[in-house]
């Protein structure tokens, strides 16, 4: 993997990561990553660690290369930086200058404008190629002028491609292109002396014995600059595979679209590690984009670790992937409810320390008490999971009443008038004993129905529903919305004994 540091690092890296990590290790190899820094402009501080971390939270990990130690072993064909193998990049420029192969342009952007221009005049290919490459044909003595009046330069390649030829190239994952070969005289070094990461990828992926690599589809168009820098260098080409796009159905046009940095918040892998995605659903998620076979696989073998899944090049798709919020969020349930209660307990612990750390203390002072309300909410240990769990920030939601100040901001209304909630309130505090297991606290609900007209028994309400206010449901969800904001939850016999009978009144008593 060789991003540039920018900071931001997306759902296609990881998608691209994933795919670059199952082939490097199902065939023994190495997944390392590169840092193509040659552009100045778009560093951030902090950008390899972020790569780096974000990768790791999804469980996908680096064997060498940038931001590890540096080993002889391990990392023995560093650096893995850029800007820190310029010397290289040098040696071989300077092979291809003496080969006439290379050439310095001293063409500065008012001139390049100007042979845009004509060419868009002349309804042309624009770029700096053919009789449009005006440092083409400068001899070693007009060269030798512009040097010593100290103009400055950069090296282009000296291109031996023709317009009327084509190149065949195998690509690993679309199969067989063919191509017009590259005319342009693209640049190899910048005015700095810096390359351009066509020049600098090549040497790099020659030298540290890069065998494949997957890149994003937008990158098919630079495949016959690639091969004519790979053929002049004298090197042999690795094997490309340009992924499909992700897609999604733009709502506005009914259609689809790549995803957008600028309109889909779900493309930066900040969404995911904000809300407490869990790593492995996003990782089954995207085995099921990049393998057609995976998802059959996983059916079948559902305990089985997903790294066992005999991934190939061969089964990745060669049309746009489809990426579906919805099938992801089935996923999601479908993960979270494989865990055991120590594997939730430790998830939401991490991700409450990392992203909310205040609100973490409170949640998770109390192991059991944490315990015993994912044992309620999330039916582990039952025969029966829930499976409407999504991310963990929407966890917290659903329970954040059980802590001191938390609790749903809006919550639901109650139906019933003010006057008939406070009476029905009242009746149940002077009437609640903690001590009182569940019949006999349901007991006395059904008498606090009955003594403010509302049936006590189903039967007898659907019978006559006119003969009363309303039936027991309604007294019990008065009860519940005035605990926990919520007219939907688990069993509130058991939510009020692991909240505890002082923290229920506080509850209450806020009502009034």
């Amino acid at each position: 993997m060789a991003p540039s540091p920018t900071g931001f690092i997306h759902l296609g890296n990881l998608y691209s990561a994933l795919a670059d990590e199952r082939i490097a290790h199902r065939n023994g190899g190495v997944f390392y990553l590169r840092i193509e820094d040659t552009d100045e402009k778009r560093k951030v501080d902090g950008a390899v660690e972020t790569i780096i971390n974000v990768l790791r939270y999804f469980d996908i990990e680096f064997d060498e290369g940038a931001g590890f130690e540096e080993d002889a072993l391990q990392n023995a064909y560093g650096p893995y930086f850029q800007r820190q193998r310029v010397e290289i990049y040098h040696a071989y420029a300077k092979s291809l200058v003496e080969r006439g192969l290379a050439y310095p342009c001293f063409c500065g952007e008012e001139e390049l404008e100007k042979v845009r221009l004509r060419q868009e005049e002349e309804k042309v290919l624009t770029g700096y190629y053919g009789e449009y490459a005006l440092c083409r044909k400068l001899t070693l003595e007009e060269i030798e002028k512009k040097l010593t009046a100290g103009e400055s330069y950069v090296l282009r390649l000296r291109s031996q491609g023709q317009p009327d030829r084509e190149i065949t190239f195998t690509d690993s994952i679309m199969g067989e292109i063919k191509l017009p070969e590259n005319i342009h005289d693209i640049v190899l070094l910048k005015r700095d002396g810096v390359p351009t990461y066509h020049f600098a990828h090549a040497i790099d992926d020659h030298l540290m014995r890069t065998t494949m690599v997957i890149r994003g589809g937008e990158w098919l168009a630079s495949v016959p600059t690639h091969y004519e820098l790979f053929h002049v260098l004298g090197f042999k080409m690795p094997s490309y595979g340009h992924t499909a796009h992700l897609m999604k159905f733009d709502e506005e046009t009914g259609g689809k679209r790549k995803l957008s940095k600028r309109k889909d918040p779900e493309l930066s892998l900040d969404y995911y590690r904000k809300d407490g995605y869990h790593p492995r659903s996003m990782k089954v998620y995207l085995m099921t984009l990049l393998n057609s076979n995976f998802e059959e696989w996983y059916e079948k073998f559902p305990d089985k670790d997903i790294s066992e899944f005999p991934f190939t090049v061969e089964k990745m798709s060669q049309s746009g992937a489809l990426f579906d919020k919805d099938k992801l969020h089935n996923i999601c349930k479908n993960e979270l409810a494989r865990l055991s209660e120590e594997e939730m307990y430790d998830f939401l612990e991490e991700w409450a320390n990392e992203n909310e750390p205040e609100k973490a203390k409170l949640w998770f002072a109390d192991r059991e008490k944490m315990l015993a309300i994912l044992r309620l909410y999330m039916g582990i240990g039952m025969k029966r999971r829930r499976k409407d769990f999504i991310y963990a920030r929407q966890i917290f939601e659903l329970i954040g009443y059980f802590f001191e100040g938390e609790g749903c901001d809006k919550g639901d209304r109650f139906r019933l008038e003010k006057e008939e909630v406070s009476a029905i309130l009242r009746d149940y505090l002077e009437t609640y004993d903690h001590d009182d297991d569940n019949q006999v606290w349901f007991e006395k609900l059904k008498g606090i129905a009955d003594r403010h007209g509302f049936a006590s028994d189903m039967k007898a309400y659907k019978a006559n529903p006119e003969n009363f206010k309303g039936s027991i449901s309604d007294v019990a969800e008065v009860v519940r919305i005035a605990v926990t904001k919520t007219a939907n939850t688990p069993d509130l016999w058991s939510i009020i004994h692991i909240m505890g009978e002082e923290s229920m009144r506080e509850k209450i008593n806020g009502v009034f």
